[in-house]
C-alpha cells in the first residue's frame, strides 16, 4: 500500500491525474495548484471550463491554505455535519486559476 501511495504522489507531482476513493465516491483527482493537471480533468470529463469542480482537503488547516478567509460559520457547519458537506468559499487562493469559478469561488469539502 505504501508503494501505491508513493506512486500516486509521484504522478500528482508530475502534473498527472489519479483515480482514488473519496468519502463518498471514486474521484478523479490532481494537484489543484497545477493548471495543466486541472485541464486534464476537464478534458477527460468533457466538462466545460465554466463549470467548476470540487476540491477535497483533509482538515481545517489545509482548508485555510486555499481560502482567503474561512467564515466562522463554516467551521460550525463542518464540525456538526453528519454527512460529507461541501461549502462554496469566496476568494480561493493558491489554486489553479482554471479551477476557480467565474464568481471567484471554489467548492471545497473537508473529508
Amino acid at each position: 500500500m505504501e508503494q501505491e501511495i508513493n506512486n500516486c504522489l509521484d504522478v500528482l507531482k508530475k502534473g498527472g491525474i489519479i483515480l482514488y476513493p473519496t468519502d463518498t465516491v471514486w474521484g478523479i483527482g490532481c494537484d489543484a495548484t497545477q493548471p495543466a493537471a486541472v485541464q486534464k480533468i476537464f478534458k477527460l470529463k468533457k466538462r466545460e471550463e465554466r463549470k467548476s469542480m470540487i476540491c477535497l482537503v483533509n482538515d481545517f488547516r489545509m482548508l485555510e491554505q486555499y481560502v482567503e478567509r474561512v467564515p466562522e460559520v463554516a467551521y460550525d457547519v463542518l464540525k456538526f455535519a453528519n454527512k460529507p458537506t461541501t461549502i462554496i468559499y469566496d476568494d480561493p487562493i493558491r489554486v489553479a486559476e482554471n479551477l476557480i469559478a467565474e464568481d471567484n469561488s471554489l467548492a471545497i469539502r473537508v473529508v
